[in-house]
């Protein structure tokens, strides 16, 4: 990783950090590094577990970075950057996480200040959410003159009234911690010095989970979410979740209900 972003490996967790001061903004070069960070976590059978989070107190990130997207399409008039340059594709989408639709491995957001645009997509990307008290969440760029298709407007629909989701994306106002608490877009809120020992707690407890298991959990959620229960039935007994699949022919399928018999702490072997 880079001095913009921080992968710090602690046995199956690994915690990626954003370091871009002033405000920890995404633009290629942070999006580079995340994605190498979440593809290390997807690709690595030790790591488990991903914690993202912000440097700093205040911002856990601004999203897009704007300064360099409006030189990118300054030296794009200019002819100094290629349309392919510029719109290159990048492992996982923006972030490195929003488009990683093969990463089954859980990833906990530590929220530790505002999540703006991108910076709240990223959240959203996430399994589990803790946020900070002075949290807060909104997505201004209709008034950009874009808008936030990194996520807010495919997720936020789907988990708010249509009203309340409608009015934060056209809108752009502002959501607190307490606000998003009550909408279930948070976990929980957490001081800020409880922040990160709160998020690893969580983390170690899922990586002693059966490691096929935690995916099978996330793929078949990720596959199913939008179908009929009888549609969800027939999609996991008919073959189509392939990390299902391993974790039912798997040692670590037996070795849970062995260990369960034999009174001892099952010993996971993600296989």
């Amino acid at each position: 990783m880079s001095d913009l972003v921080r992968a710090e490996r602690r046995r199956k967790v690994i915690e990626i950090t954003i370091d871009n001061p002033p405000a920890n903004a995404i633009g290629r070069r942070v999006t580079k590094e995340l994605s190498r960070a979440f593809a290390a976590l997807r690709d690595d059978p030790d790591l488990l577990v991903g914690i993202v989070t912000g440097a700093g107190g205040k911002f856990f990130s601004p999203g897009w970075d704007l300064k360099e997207g409006a030189a990118e399409f300054d030296a794009g008039e200019a002819g100094e950057l290629s349309d392919e340059e510029r719109d290159a594709p990048v492992d996982g989408g923006f972030a490195g996480l929003t488009e990683m639709w093969d990463l089954y491995k859980p990833v906990i957001a530590a929220i530790n200040g505002y999540a703006v645009g991108g910076g709240w997509e990223i959240a959203l990307a996430s399994d589990i959410q803790y946020a900070v008290p002075h949290a807060t969440f909104f997505v201004p760029d209709v008034h950009m003159g874009f808008i936030a298709d990194a996520g807010a407007i495919q997720i936020l629909p789907r988990r708010l009234p249509h009203s309340v989701a409608m009015d934060i994306l056209l809108t752009g106002r502002r959501m607190g911690a307490e606000e998003a608490l009550r909408w279930g877009l948070v976990n929980e809120i957490v001081e800020p010095d409880r922040l990160m020992d709160r998020a690893r707690e969580t983390a170690d407890h899922l990586a002693e989970g059966g490691p096929l298991a935690l995916q099978a959990t996330k793929e078949a959620v990720r596959h199913t979410m939008h179908m009929s229960i009888p549609d969800c039935f027939r999609a996991l007994r008919g073959g189509d979740l392939p990390v299902y699949a391993r974790m039912l022919a798997s040692e670590d399928a037996r070795e849970g209900p062995r260990a369960f018999a034999e009174k001892r702490k099952p010993v996971f072997k993600g296989r």
